[in-house]
C-alpha cells in the first residue's frame, strides 16, 4: 500500500507540474509580435461621390463579360464595350494614365511617377464574371445582370468578384487624378480579361511588365477581406493574403474490356476506379500547424478566448487536440494541409453498356511546403496494385511562393485595413486561384486583400445566386484603393 501511495503521490506531483507549466507559459506568452503600424501616416481620401459610384457599379455589372469554359462561347464584345465605358466614365484618370489593351483584351494602365528610383506598385482587379448556373435566374431577387441598386446593395454577378474592386480602384485614382494628385511612384493597373478560366491576360500582361525589366515594390490583388466575425476572435478582423494554394487536377483512368451488362467480369472498370478514388480520397495529407494557415490563428490569438490562448502557448501539449478543432470544418481543415476533392466521373453513356474505360477528376489545393510532384507520389502509392492510369488534367500550378510581412507594403496596406486600428489584422492564406499568381516574376510582395467587412455567409454567395455588394463596402472599398495610391505613391 506503501508502494501504491507513492506512485499515487508521485502522479499527482507530474501532474501539478504539468498543470503550473502550463498555466505559466499561458500567462507569459505573447503572440508573435505584429508589425507596428502607428509608424505609417496615411494620406486622406478626395471626395469620391459614393451614390455615383453605385450607379457606376452596377453598369459595369450589366456588361456580360462571362467567362465560358469554352472560351470560343464567350461574346467578346462585351469586354470591348467595358473598355469604352471605363475610359468614358473616368476620363481623369485616362488622361493621367497609358492604356494597353493586349491582344487577348487584358488592360495594363500605367501612371508613371516622378521619381524612376522608386520601384511601382501594382493594382489587380479583373473584368470577366462565371456564368448564372442555368435554370437559376429565377432564384435571383434582381436581374443577375440588372445592376440594380436596392436594398442597400448593388445587385448582380461580378459585384463582389470582380468588378467592385475594378470599378472602386477607378473610382480612387479618378478621384486623385481629378484632384491634382501626382504620384512620385509609377502606379500600374493590370485587369485580365480571363481569370475565372485561368488567368491567360494576368500571364501576358506578367510577361509584358518583366519584358520591360519591371520590379515592383507590391503587388495587391483580391483574395481575403475582413470578416465581421472570425472564428478565432469572435469579432471582426482583417486578414491579408500573403500566398495562395497550388492548383491541380489529378485524372484517374480506368481501362477495361467493356461489353454488354448482362455478363459483367469479375471487377469492372467502375469498380477499379471506385476503388482507386477511395484509396487516394482516405488517404489525406496530414494537418500541419505550419504556414501562412497556422500563421494566422497565432497572429489573431491574443485577441483569442483563454482556451485557444493556452492550446496555442503550449503546442507541444496541446497541438493534436488544435488541429482536430481545425478538422471539425472544412474551411479549417484547409487552412493546415493540401486537399483532396473528387469532382467529376466519366464512364458508359448508357446504362446496359460496360465503359472500356472510366475516368474520375480529383482536384486539389496545394498547401504551400508541398508541390504537385508530391501530390502524384502521394497518390501513386495510395493506388499501387490497382489496374489505373494517373495523369495531371493540363498544366498543375505549385502554390504560391509567402510574402512577407515585414515590408513598407504590408504596413500601408495593413494600416489601411485595420480601419484605424479598429481590426487586427493577420497574414493568412488564400485557397483559391487569384491572377495575382502569375506576378511572381514581378514582386516578391505579393498581397491578396478585397476591402471588405463582411460576414462569412456574404463570401459563400460569391459565384452563387444574389451576388451583391453593399453600399457601405463599396465606399469602403473606394476610399481604401484612394487613400492607398495616395499613401504608397504620393
Amino acid at each position: 500500500m506503501k508502494l501504491v501511495g507513492k506512485v499515487a503521490l508521485g502522479a499527482v506531483a507530474i501532474v501539478a507540474v504539468l498543470v503550473a507549466v502550463v498555466l505559466v507559459r499561458t500567462f507569459t506568452w505573447k503572440p508573435p509580435a505584429a508589425v507596428d503600424l502607428t509608424t505609417v501616416t496615411l494620406a486622406q481620401a478626395p471626395a469620391i461621390d459614393q451614390a455615383r459610384a453605385a450607379q457606376r457599379l452596377g453598369e459595369a455589372i450589366r456588361f456580360k463579360t462571362i467567362s465560358n469554359q469554352d472560351k470560343a462561347a464567350n461574346d467578346w464584345a462585351e469586354w470591348d464595350k467595358l473598355h469604352a465605358w471605363l475610359a468614358a466614365t473616368y476620363p481623369a484618370a485616362h488622361a493621367a494614365m497609358t492604356r494597353e489593351i493586349l491582344p487577348n483584351k487584358a488592360l495594363v494602365y500605367t501612371w508613371t511617377g516622378s521619381d524612376a528610383a522608386l520601384k511601382p506598385i501594382v493594382l489587380m482587379a479583373h473584368q470577366d464574371v462565371v456564368p448564372i448556373t442555368p435554370g437559376t435566374e429565377k432564384d435571383w431577387k434582381h436581374a443577375p445582370f440588372g445592376g440594380e441598386i436596392a436594398e442597400g446593395s448593388v445587385w448582380g454577378r461580378g459585384a463582389i468578384d470582380d468588378k467592385g474592386s475594378l470599378v472602386a480602384i477607378f473610382e480612387g485614382l479618378d478621384a486623385l487624378a481629378a484632384s491634382g494628385f501626382k504620384p512620385k511612384r509609377t502606379v500600374i493597373i493590370v485587369s485580365g480579361q480571363d481569370e475565372e478560366v485561368g488567368g491567360t491576360g494576368a500571364q501576358a500582361a506578367a510577361a509584358l511588365l518583366t519584358s520591360r525589366g519591371i520590379k515592383a515594390d507590391w503587388v495587391l490583388d483580391e483574395g481575403s477581406a475582413a470578416i465581421t466575425e472570425h472564428p478565432i476572435t469572435g469579432g471582426p478582423a482583417a486578414i491579408i493574403g500573403v500566398a495562395e494554394k497550388g492548383y491541380a487536377t489529378l485524372r484517374i483512368t480506368a481501362r477495361a474490356p467493356g461489353g454488354h451488362s448482362s455478363a459483367p467480369p469479375k471487377e469492372t472498370g467502375v469498380a477499379t476506379l471506385a476503388k482507386a478514388i477511395t484509396a487516394i480520397s482516405e488517404d489525406p495529407f496530414p494537418l500541419k500547424l505550419s504556414g501562412p494557415g497556422a500563421d494566422m490563428v497565432r497572429a489573431l490569438s491574443g485577441e483569442a478566448g483563454f482556451v485557444m490562448r493556452m492550446a496555442l502557448a503550449n503546442e507541444w501539449l496541446f497541438g493534436p487536440l488544435i488541429k482536430a478543432q481545425f478538422a471539425q470544418t472544412p474551411a479549417g481543415a484547409a487552412l493546415l494541409h493540401t486537399t483532396i476533392a473528387p469532382t467529376m466521373l466519366k464512364g458508359s453513356p448508357k446504362e446496359n453498356v460496360l465503359p472500356q474505360d472510366a475516368t474520375a477528376w480529383i482536384n486539389y489545393r496545394i498547401a504551400p511546403g508541398q508541390t504537385r510532384d508530391a501530390v502524384m507520389a502521394r497518390a501513386k502509392a495510395a493506388v499501387k496494385g490497382l489496374n489505373v492510369e494517373l495523369a495531371w488534367e493540363g498544366s498543375p500550378n505549385n502554390p504560391s511562393p509567402v510574402s512577407p510581412t515585414d515590408t513598407d507594403g504590408w504596413r500601408v496596406i495593413a494600416a489601411l485595413a485595420s480601419d484605424g486600428g479598429k481590426l487586427p489584422v493577420a497574414p493568412g492564406l488564400v485557397g483559391a486561384g487569384t491572377d495575382s499568381r502569375y506576378m511572381t516574376g514581378v514582386s516578391d510582395n505579393i498581397y491578396r486583400y478585397q476591402p471588405l467587412l463582411a460576414s462569412l455567409d456574404t463570401f459563400g454567395m460569391i459565384h452563387g445566386t444574389n451576388e451583391r455588394m453593399t453600399l457601405d463596402n463599396l465606399s469602403r472599398m473606394t476610399t481604401f484603393y484612394a487613400r492607398l495610391v495616395a499613401t504608397a505613391a504620393g
